[in-house]
């Protein structure tokens, strides 16, 4: 046996060795992050949607016909919400919008759920969905922009908190005088 042959794997394992620190070397340095603008809760933060969306009255609110094969999975998850059960009130969500699957006002509640798991890009996701899909007007539109200001005081973003909540107002239209 020659010199050179025992000494063989020495050099393998200096080897691996060293190639496993090239690795944790070269990982990118992890991205900084920014603190949120909020100290609510997500419980909070959802209260403060629904309290921005107002009950309507006096102004133009477009109410899509709600479909009747799905509401039973609604209220399902409002109680299952009502008890804290989030997944469970995901799961009846996303088997009403698995039925009615550009439902706005399924998108929201289900944006507002993935909101208090907080999954803020899921929930930002379902929020524009709601909102491309919705009218644009009224208690709707006011729930999609005090979602997305919600979002952005998370993600410490105030300029885009701020931009979101100065779009709220511009949700609330005046009824039509009827001649």
């Amino acid at each position: 046996m020659t010199l050179s042959t025992v000494h063989r794997p020495g050099r393998w394992a200096a080897a691996v060795l060293c190639l496993a620190l090239a690795a944790c070397a070269s990982a990118p340095p992890p991205a900084p992050t920014v603190p949120a603008l909020t100290d609510a809760s997500p419980q909070q933060m959802v209260a403060a949607i629904r309290d921005a969306a107002g009950d309507g009255e006096g102004e133009l609110a477009v109410q899509p016909l709600r479909d009747g094969r799905i509401e039973d999975l609604r209220e399902r998850a409002a109680r299952e919400e009502a008890a804290g059960d989030y997944a469970a009130a995901i799961t009846s969500l996303d088997a009403a919008l698995a039925v009615v699957p550009d439902a706005p006002g399924l998108l929201q509640e289900r944006a507002e759920l993935a909101l208090l798991q907080g999954d803020l890009a899921e929930s930002e996701r379902l929020s524009q969905r709601a909102y491309a899909l919705g009218p644009q007007v009224g208690p709707a539109c006011r729930r999609h922009w005090a979602t997305l200001e919600q979002i952005r005081l998370l993600q410490g973003d105030a300029d885009g908190a701020a931009q979101a909540r100065a779009q709220i107002g511009g949700c609330r239209v005046g009824v039509l005088d009827r001649f």
